[in-house]
């Protein structure tokens, strides 16, 4: 027996869009759960608004299927906005009204009464109500959209880009409003080209490349993953050990650092047989050698790094 929890949040298969002959996105399969946060990154251009774009049915797809909540994302689009909060990567409002009334005309569209989730989310937030949008610098219109996105407790939060413009001391407010929605329920789909972002807030991730995903999963297990961060401190100099490192198998991003009270440094990615690498290093004059989980963004380079997506 199905029930409503065990509908996926997000469900996509082979979406694809183009625009003409230019790449937009292909194939593009997800399978995002209700009650996750879910990361979703990529450079810019890698078909992250696109993707988002399409599922909210403000640009139609090309091919493939998609859903969100069980509803068909085009032939249910109306029934979806009611659920679902969305703060896009640039907000655009009218320029005469004051954010107050511009919340106010945008609450209009939902079934409840957002008067007071709307000065809440204002006031965690710093944001004027009396301010016009005209006057507003970025970070404080990015605020409105934070607010217009979250007032009516939807229960599918997608984020594109969400911390452009913010101060930090913003945005550690607007993570913990995140995590409280997510703690009540609600869904979050998390699409960010800032790495660190993500690695503190989601559960799982996917990476999206040239318009196509490349992998889906989870933060912990891609740090864990058989690709290791070393740092080799020498005794001498390190040119003859980055000359041999070059042409190991399974060693990536290789650098070579200056000298320190330490010695010599070289650090790179490894991914492959531990024997393997214990050879190539056995021929060096080692003070120190450190393996560790790699950052998410060496994670990520790590795929960018690889053959071309064809």
């Amino acid at each position: 027996m199905t029930t409503t929890n065990d509908v996926p949040a997000i469900l996509t298969r082979h979406l694809t869009k183009r625009y003409g002959r230019a790449r937009g996105i292909e194939d593009v399969n997800l399978n995002v759960r209700q009650g996750e946060i879910f990361g979703f990154i990529g450079p810019n251009g890698a078909g992250k608004s696109t993707t988002i774009r399409t599922l909210l049915g403000l640009i139609r797809k090309t091919g493939g299927e998609a859903s969100i909540l069980g509803l068909d994302c085009e032939k249910d689009r109306t029934r979806i906005l009611e659920q679902v909060g969305y703060l896009p990567s640039e907000v655009f409002y009218y320029d005469g009204m004051r954010a107050r009334d511009l919340l106010a005309y945008a609450a209009g569209f939902y079934r409840t009464d957002c008067t007071a989730r709307i000065r809440e989310l204002s006031k965690r937030l710093g944001l004027n109500l009396d301010q016009k949008v005209e006057d507003m610098s970025l970070g404080n219109r990015k605020k409105v959209g934070i607010v217009q996105g979250l007032m009516h407790s939807p229960r599918l939060i997608i984020l594109d880009e969400p911390t452009s413009g913010l101060d930090p001391l913003v945005q550690r407010a607007f993570f913990d409003l995140i995590r409280e929605e997510n703690a009540r329920g609600a869904t979050v789909l998390f699409s960010s080209h800032i790495l660190s972002e993500v690695q503190r807030i989601c559960d799982r991730v996917a990476i999206i490349r040239e318009g196509h995903i490349v992998a889906v999963r989870s933060v912990a297990d891609m740090r864990r993953s058989a690709v290791k961060r070393v740092t080799l401190a020498l005794e001498n100099d390190c040119a003859s050990a980055v000359h041999a490192l070059e042409s190991t198998p399974g060693v990536r991003s290789l650098k070579a650092g200056g000298e320190d009270e330490e010695g010599n440094t070289a650090t790179f990615l490894y991914e492959g047989d531990c024997n393997a690498l214990i050879a190539a290093l056995a021929g060096m004059r080692l003070t120190d050698v450190e393996i560790a989980e790699p950052t998410l963004e060496e994670v990520f380079m790590h795929y960018y790094q690889s053959e071309p997506v064809r």
